[in-house]
């Protein structure tokens, strides 16, 4: 396990001497507790071979928990130049483990950069989480080996929505696209005081195992349609919120052999992708 470097001064002066007040038009909150940073950084393990992707290092606690647990290669993308600068120390001292890219993270495909097996292990800032996880799900679904995991911190609700069970109030579209393709677990929580500044919500890091097959053969944004419409009005039978997927509803359950009394949050992933293969059916005859 590599040493933390001595010469590196604390996070508090880092943000202090940068100006690295935390930004909402971010959704930035900083993580300074270094144990904890370390804590994620092995869970998100083994870190000593492949590349490591960061997403919004802010002033750099989670990129020192990697460095100091053993990442062989770390790329962080940044794109708030307070912290880009902030994060030329980390550089200097990890020898050249550490690369810091000045990008959106929304428009960067990271299966084209660094070298396999690739690994997230992020901090994401709220306010795009869940689109980045949905943006990497769609790449594992066309190959499921473009991450070897994915270890992400969410707001807790969205946690609970990535483990949901069917049947219950959490169990949604967001449920469905994740444990098609992955194994999921909620690994522990961090409260708000853990954060500069402190969020109104409770934090949950969980951990996302690429499944080696999807449960069910299904397209994916035949997949996703097929849920969004589906939940959209999750208290109605689906013989009602499929409606405007501009398809036959009838023929589209049927198809699918899925009850058309059901409601959204009754059917299991597997019938999810059974409405999806029919959907897709119907919407592109051959």
């Amino acid at each position: 396990m590599t040493k933390s470097p001595d010469n590196l001064p604390p996070l508090r002066e880092v943000i202090s001497q940068f100006d690295l007040a935390a930004k909402k038009s971010l959704g930035q909150n900083f993580l300074l507790d270094l144990n904890l940073t370390s804590r994620i950084a092995r869970s998100g393990g083994p870190l000593d071979n492949g590349t490591v992707f960061e997403i919004g290092p802010g002033p750099g606690g989670l990129t020192r928990g990697l460095l100091m647990e053993g990442a062989s290669h770390v790329i962080a993308i940044e794109k708030d130049q307070r912290c880009i600068k902030a994060l030329e120390e980390v550089t200097k001292a990890y020898d050249g483990k550490l690369e810091v890219l000045d990008k959106d993270a929304l428009k960067v495909d990271l299966t084209l950069l660094g070298t396999s097996p690739r690994r997230v292990v992020a901090n994401l800032p709220y306010n795009i989480s869940t689109v980045l996880l949905l943006h990497w799900l769609k790449q594992l679904a066309a190959d499921p080996t473009a991450f070897a995991s994915l270890t992400l911190m969410f707001q807790k609700e969205v946690v609970d929505r990535l483990t949901a069970k069917p049947r219950t109030k959490s169990y949604g579209r967001l449920t469905i696209m994740t444990q098609w393709l992955c194994e999921t677990s909620a690994l522990f929580d961090i409260p708000p005081r853990a954060f500069i500044p402190p969020p109104k919500v409770t934090s949950t890091v969980a951990r996302l195992e690429p499944r080696q097959h999807p449960l069910a053969e299904a397209d994916v944004y035949a997949l996703e349609k097929v849920t969004e419409s589906a939940f959209g009005q999750r208290r109605k039978m689906l013989r009602q919120s499929l409606k405007t997927l501009g398809v036959d509803t009838a023929q589209l359950i049927a198809k699918a052999d899925i009850k058309e009394t059901a409601r959204a949050e009754e059917l299991s992933i597997e019938e999810f992708c059974a409405l999806a293969r029919a959907y897709k059916a119907l919407k592109l005859p051959v």
